[in-house]
């Protein structure tokens, strides 16, 4: 007897993020047991609301499976709603809706596309489930731009954030070098808690000395006094300082450097709203060294640049989005899909689950041997794990001289 599956994409957008839900609608189609797959639209908001569409009919040709994962952002729409506890008595009215949802569409099989907030929404849907005795099995599959996600070697969307990241580093340096005088630039890439994107910065350095001299993560507390010695002692040796800065980087009092934290205003999960790191420490470069400076946010262009997408990071993500779609179907709950890396000298993945409650809600730091002694760049080592992850680069079919993209609308 075949039953019905949903999926659905939350939290921050990466550029791979259709990647992995075309490979979700890849294995449930293959399967052979899903005679539905509905996608809902803004996440588990779109559960509640029943605001859905039909992914079979929608991506119904491998042209349409090639269009959506080299489309950016979340083609189904994303949220950031936090559901309650399932023991708390408030939270009955939430799990019964959305189990009678489950039941009225007869869904068996429950994906969630996304990153650490994403897969503790799935370790209280599988939770309710087993206690209230209900046949649903509930699989997370890893997204984050961040790769900061417990469990998986890396996480779909980081290799090519990461590639964009480096690439824009490196012609920025070149641009920022045509003159004859002191200047100092500095990139605020994201990254809350964990600085892998940051430390991808470093790539560029691999092939010239277009790459920052600097680098500052949130896994050391940052030292305004050391950030402006290290940029003066830079400056005796040549014209252009380059700086890269994760927006999360606190002092050693934990307080963010961000310009504009707003401590009281944050999402559902408790996160404060971050941004003015780089022009913070603008002023701080201005007014205790005086040169030209400039601060650069790649903001949300880091995540949705699909145009230079990392080959490797796109297979991968359809790859992982299929492998859940098989395991979830034959009966794994509770899990999330993860990356192995092989230990040959040679890159490569398998693909494996794990308990998505031992990894929802916690951070994958940069690890220590990955920052140099001085907290101020990273290591060779930190650079090698990366580098295989932004490798090739993704085809794209183009229309009038624009990457095209693929709409997927609800029925509501």
């Amino acid at each position: 007897m075949k039953y019905n599956a949903i999926v659905g994409q939350s939290g921050g957008p990466t550029a791979a993020i259709n990647a992995t839900l075309s490979g979700v609608i890849r294995g449930c189609r293959e399967s052979g047991k899903v005679e539905t797959l509905y996608g809902m639209y803004n996440g588990i908001e779109g559960a509640l609301k029943e605001n859905f569409c039909s992914l079979f009919d929608v991506i119904d040709s491998e042209e349409k499976h090639r269009l959506l994962e080299g489309t950016p952002s979340s083609a189904l729409g994303s949220c950031r709603k936090k559901l309650p506890k399932t023991d708390d008595p408030e939270a009955k009215a939430t799990y019964e809706k959305l189990f009678n949802v489950f039941e009225k569409y007869n869904i068996k099989y429950f994906f969630y596309i996304g990153g650490n907030d994403s897969m503790d929404t799935v370790a209280k849907i599988s939770a309710y489930a087993k206690e209230n005795n209900k046949e649903i099995f509930a699989i997370g599959v890893p997204k984050t731009i961040d790769n900061d996600l417990m469990g998986t070697d890396h996480t779909p969307g980081f290799g090519s954030a990461a590639k964009y990241i480096a690439a824009t580093v490196a012609e920025t340096a070149r641009d920022s070098a045509v003159y004859d005088l002191k200047s100092v630039v500095i990139f605020e890439i994201m990254g809350r808690d964990a600085g892998w994107l940051t430390a991808s910065a470093a790539l560029p350095s691999l092939n010239s000395s277009a790459a920052p001299d600097f680098i500052y993560l949130p896994e050391r507390a940052f030292d305004e006094d050391k950030f402006i010695a290290d940029i003066k002692s830079k400056l005796e040796v040549k014209n252009t300082v380059l700086v890269a800065v994760s927006e999360g980087i606190k002092n050693a009092d934990g307080k963010y450097i961000s310009a504009s934290e707003r401590s009281e205003m944050k999402d559902a999960f408790g996160h404060a709203y971050l941004s003015g790191t780089g022009k913070a420490l603008e002023m701080v470069v201005r007014d205790k060294i005086g040169c030209k400076v400039r601060s650069i946010e790649l903001n949300v262009l880091q995540r949705c640049a699909s145009h230079i997408a990392s080959e490797t990071d796109i297979n991968e993500s359809v790859a992982i989005g299929r492998f859940a779609g098989l395991k979830c179907t034959e009966g794994e709950s509770g899990k999330l899909a993860v990356f192995v890396r092989s230990d040959s000298e040679e890159y490569s993945v398998t693909y494996d689950l794990k308990d998505v409650a031992l990894i929802a809600n916690k951070i994958k730091k940069v690890p220590d041997e990955y920052i140099n002694d001085e907290g101020n760049n990273v290591t060779k080592a930190c650079l090698e794990y990366i580098l295989p992850l932004i490798m090739g680069e993704n085809k794209i079919e183009y229309v009038n001289g624009i990457p095209a993209q693929i709409e997927i609308k609800p029925y509501k």
